[in-house]
């Protein structure tokens, strides 16, 4: 499940517990659009979070910017300390990719990889069989990345 930093700023101390229960479900919680709002670092060591994602926007300059680079570096290794993973977003070219992996980014989303598919379409171009509680006819919902 993601959230996003603005909607945690709407009330922190409401969300927090529900964040928890969600855990207690099993379900991984990644903090998306990390750094791109209001970040307050005092929240990273109170919530219930398993991931942080470096936003495209960082990511979309980081061969060519060295404020960009040095941005996904503290993220990456603030994230390692804090023991979160972390995702890079709007990876799109392989210097982008092969900049990341030499940074220590282990997971990534973005057009290098595939293009935004319906859910059920997913399914299709990959071996992986479609659970049946997850089968819903007429799915329209895409992600943007």
């Amino acid at each position: 499940m993601e959230l996003t930093e603005s909607m945690l700023l709407d009330d922190i101390d409401g969300i927090v517990p529900t964040m928890a229960a969600l855990k207690q479900l099993g379900l991984q919680i990644s903090l998306d659009d990390f750094g791109t709002g209001y970040s307050c670092l005092r929240y990273l060591k109170s919530l219930p979070i398993d991931q942080l994602k470096i936003d495209q926007s960082f990511v979309r300059d980081i061969v060519t910017d060295a404020n960009d680079r040095a941005i996904v570096r503290t993220v990456l290794a603030m994230a390692s300390s804090l023991e979160l993973d972390t995702i890079a977003e709007g990876v799109e070219t392989d210097e982008q990719f092969d900049m990341l992996l030499h940074k220590n980014c282990r997971c990534f989303q973005g057009y290098l990889f595939g293009k935004p598919v319906p859910f059920d379409r997913f399914f299709e171009r990959s071996s992986i069989k479609i659970p049946p509680r997850f089968a819903r006819q007429g799915c329209r919902k895409t992600r943007r990345r």
